[in-house]
């Protein structure tokens, strides 16, 4: 019985080692910084909403978009807050634009993440 028992254990040690090790392997490939995350402040309908997520659109694989619903009752502040100034746009948390997307500020900030990420 405490063959079976070894055995059984050193089987799960074996899976778990193997698992590990593929995590290992799939975190050492990944790129080295998370892309910033990129929130706009919106509710439905929001024409100018639509209209910068299509300017947006060509920059799409440079940061995560993030919308949040300012009318759903859990973002009450944020609808005190931006009611009649939406899209509004915050990039990792900070304020970055409103009312329409100025693509040079866009390019500036990522630039700047980038390089930060990339150490430098």
């Amino acid at each position: 019985m405490w063959k079976i028992k070894m055995l059984w254990f050193q089987g799960n040690s074996m899976q778990l080692a193997k698992h590990s090790f593929q995590l290992l392997l799939r975190n050492l490939s990944a790129p080295k910084t998370a892309l910033p995350v990129l929130t706009l402040f919106t509710k439905d309908p929001c024409p100018l909403c639509d209209e910068a997520k299509e300017v947006l659109e060509p920059y799409k694989n440079r940061f995560i978009l993030q919308e949040v619903d300012i009318t759903l009752p859990e973002n009450s502040a944020w609808y005190d807050r931006y009611k009649f100034d939406i899209p509004v746009f915050h990039l990792n948390g900070q304020f970055l634009m409103m009312h329409r997307v100025d693509i040079s500020k866009l390019e500036k900030q990522l630039q700047k993440l980038e390089q930060q990420g990339a150490g430098g």
